[in-house]
């Protein structure tokens, strides 16, 4: 019997061998918490993180709320580095709820993918 993590990590890997960051089109990449969740928008060829942003200053509104506003943060984040195409790595979770949220909220704050 395999955990809900492993299953994850397993799917992980899958979608990591065929979505990959360069330096013209990064990676954009979701982690999940209970409570937080994170995006990072990563250059795979010389593995350095470009830009970041977390849900850790926001309280106000519901999970799926705070997702999106860190998905139009992170957009803003990258307009500014001049950064408007990323590859969309959902990092083994289902595109549903607050993961769909953020990306919703990157795809309005500009980033196309």
């Amino acid at each position: 019997m395999i955990t809900k993590k492993e299953r994850r990590i397993k799917i992980k890997h899958r979608i990591r061998k065929k979505v990959n960051g360069t330096a013209s089109r990064p990676r954009l990449t979701v982690f999940r918490s209970n409570k937080s969740i994170y995006a990072q928008v990563i250059n795979d060829l010389e593995g350095k993180t470009l830009v970041f942003a977390g849900s850790k200053g926001i309280t106000e509104g519901t999970k799926t709320e705070v997702a999106k506003k860190v998905g139009q943060a992170v957009a803003e984040k990258c307009a500014a580095a001049g950064i408007t195409e990323v590859v969309f790595d959902r990092n083994g979770y289902l595109y549903h709820g607050r993961v769909q949220a953020l990306a919703e909220g990157a795809r309005e704050g500009g980033l196309k993918f």
